[in-house]
């Protein structure tokens, strides 16, 4: 099967406000899909929704060739989706080795993963023993996304990896999802056009809960109309 995720045509409420109406979207097996649109056009309702942290009440999310829509969200976790959430959700009274020794689903999945999650981010190594709080918020964003490395994951939903990042950090962080791209397929929202344009190879977007457009990310970048449509602040 080509795609690793579909989602079909999906409805989601929370509570009494119908977030998402009407999106779909295709996310082939070891790519990078960018999630696009406007602060406040649905884009982390989707990724919560794929999960099941906010169930769709309509549409189809279908996961490796099995519709997940409507299951419990450790169940859906635990068959393989990784969730990096905007705002890091990091265990700030632990430290970096205890965070990514809680994300572990089996016994001895962190050491399987230790030489692919230190080559990422060597300064989680050097800071295996500091307490979360106490790292930077680069360094909290990397140990997020080392989270979602620990177990077995076929597909990562990462929220905003660069939100609130110095440049040279966002550097840092753009070559690590390249790099584990390589290991895992990736549906990415990233506010930041020129990051979002530079690692995905195909987008969608999103507009007032509807997916509007999606195609080659090559495509779009030379397609200045629909920016400013969809992508610039209103």
């Amino acid at each position: 099967m080509k795609n690793l995720l579909e989602v079909q045509d999906i409805h989601t409420f929370i509570g009494q406000f119908h977030i998402l109406q009407g999106v779909t979207i295709e996310v082939p097996r070891g790519s990078i899909v960018a999630l696009l649109g406007r602060n406040g056009a649905g884009k982390t309702t989707t990724l919560k929704s794929i999960l099941g942290l906010t169930s769709p009440s309509q549409g189809k999310v279908i996961f490796a060739g099995e519709e997940i829509q409507g299951r419990r969200s450790f169940h859906i976790a635990s068959m393989g989706i990784g969730y990096v959430p905007e705002r890091r959700a990091i265990f700030r009274d632990l430290s970096v080795g205890e965070n990514l020794k809680i994300a572990e689903r089996q016994k001895d999945d962190l050491a399987r993963k230790e030489a692919l999650i230190f080559d990422l981010f060597p300064d989680l190594k050097r800071l295996i023993h500091l307490q979360g709080d106490h790292l930077s918020g680069g360094q909290q964003q990397m140990l997020a996304i080392a989270r979602a490395l620990v177990p077995d994951n076929k597909l990562l939903l990462i929220d905003e990896p660069t939100e609130g990042l110095a440049p040279v950090i966002i550097e840092q962080m753009m070559d690590a999802i390249r790099q584990l791209s390589a290991e895992t397929t990736v549906l990415l929202v990233e506010q930041n056009f020129t990051v979002a344009s530079h690692l995905a190879e195909s987008y969608i977007i999103i507009e007032e809960g509807k997916s509007v457009q999606h195609g080659k990310m090559a495509e779009l970048v030379h397609d200045p109309v629909t920016i400013r449509r969809y992508l610039e602040a209103a």
